[in-house]
C-alpha cells in the first residue's frame, strides 16, 4: 500500500485508501461537515428575504472555504457601493462544477448521503433568490435616497443657524461702534472746555485750578471719585506698597500686630528629622552612646581603646 493524503485530517497515511474507513477519520469528517452546513444554512434562510447592505470593506470582503470543490469563495457579492450577504455561497453552489464536487467527495470519503443534497442549491432556489434580491436593491436604493434628503436638510439647517449666529455677531460689533462715535462727541466737548470755554452763568474763569476735577474726568468719559488715602496703609487697590516690595512683611499693614509663629521652627523641625533618622539604626551599634561633649584640641590624633561614652583613650593615662 502506497501513501495516501486525506484533505479531511489534513495527513499522510500509509494504509491506503482503507483510512476513509477508520474511526479517526469518520469523526474528523462529521465535524467538518456540520461547520460546514451552518454556514450553508444561514444562506438559505436569505432565500426569501436577502440582506442588502451598505458596504463595509472590513465585513463583506469575508470568505468561506468549500470542502467539496477545495477553493476559496467569497460569501458576499458586492460592488463597492452594496453587498449583498451570502450572495456568493449561493451563487457558488448553483454551479454544475459544485454538484459534481459534493458528490465525489462524498463518495471518496465515504460520508452519509442524506446531508449530500443540503450542500446544493437548485436552478429553482437561484433564480427565485435574484427575484427576492432585485426588490432587495430596488427598497435598499429607496432607502439611501431618503437618508441622502435627510442628510442634506441637516445640513442646510446648521448652515442657516451659522448664517444667524454671525449676524448676531455682527451686529453686536456694530452697537460699540454707534457708542464709540457718541463719546467722541463728548471728547471733543470736553477739550473745548479745557482750552477756555465756560458754561454759560458760570463765573468760574476759564483754565483754573478746578479743572483738573471733574471737568477733565469728564473729557475722557471718566467719572473722578476722588483721591485715595493710603497713609494709614492697606492693599494694592488703596495704594499700598505690595508685600512682595516690603523690607518687613508687616510693614503697610493696617495697624494689626504680628502674629505669633505657628508650629515649630526650622531648627526644630531638622532635629527632629535628625533624630528620626537615628532611630531607624540599631540601638546597640558601635558608636550609639558616643559621647560628643568631650572637647579636644587641634591636632588630637585618632586613639581608640576606650570606652566610647566615657572619652578617648588618653584621657585614661
Amino acid at each position: 500500500m502506497g501513501a495516501h493524503y486525506c484533505a479531511v485530517c489534513r495527513q499522510t497515511t500509509f494504509v491506503g485508501k482503507g483510512h476513509i474507513y477508520g474511526k479517526s477519520h469518520q469523526s474528523r469528517l462529521r465535524v467538518v461537515l456540520l461547520k460546514f452546513l451552518e454556514k450553508v444554512k444561514e444562506a438559505r434562510r436569505t432565500l426569501k428575504k436577502p440582506q442588502v447592505e451598505k458596504f463595509d470593506g472590513t465585513q463583506h470582503k469575508e470568505t468561506f472555504w468549500c470542502y467539496c470543490c477545495g477553493l476559496e469563495v467569497e460569501r458576499n457579492v458586492t460592488d463597492g457601493n452594496m453587498s449583498v450577504l451570502h450572495g456568493g455561497l449561493i451563487e457558488h453552489m448553483v454551479t454544475p462544477e459544485h454538484r459534481r464536487n459534493t458528490h465525489k467527495f462524498w463518495w471518496e470519503n465515504k460520508a452519509e448521503t442524506k446531508f449530500r443534497d443540503k450542500f446544493i442549491f437548485t436552478e429553482e432556489e437561484s433564480e427565485r433568490f435574484k427575484t427576492e434580491v432585485a426588490k432587495a436593491l430596488e427598497s435598499f436604493v429607496e432607502e439611501e435616497d431618503e437618508f441622502i434628503k435627510q442628510q442634506a436638510d441637516h445640513i442646510r439647517a446648521q448652515e442657516m443657524h451659522r448664517q444667524e449666529v454671525l449676524q448676531s455677531l455682527s451686529e453686536r460689533e456694530a452697537e460699540p461702534e454707534l457708542l464709540n462715535g457718541s463719546r467722541g462727541t463728548n471728547t471733543s466737548a470736553g477739550n473745548a472746555v479745557r482750552s477756555g470755554f465756560t458754561p454759560q452763568g458760570s463765573n468760574r474763569p476759564a483754565g483754573s485750578e478746578d479743572d483738573d476735577g471733574p471737568w477733565s474726568a469728564a473729557g475722557q468719559g471718566l467719572t473722578f471719585i476722588g483721591y485715595q488715602d493710603s497713609s494709614n496703609g492697606g492693599n494694592v487697590h488703596t495704594g499700598a506698597v505690595p508685600p512682595w516690595l516690603q523690607d518687613d512683611p508687616l510693614e503697610g499693614s493696617s495697624g494689626t500686630a504680628a502674629h505669633a509663629q505657628i508650629g515649630p521652627s526650622l531648627q526644630d523641625f531638622l532635629k527632629h528629622k535628625e533624630q528620626e533618622k537615628l532611630r531607624k539604626l540599631p540601638p546597640n551599634r558601635v558608636g550609639a552612646n558616643f559621647d560628643h561633649s568631650s572637647h579636644t584640641d587641634a591636632n588630637w590624633l585618632p586613639s581608640f581603646g576606650r570606652v566610647w561614652n566615657s572619652g578617648r583613650r588618653w584621657q585614661s593615662r
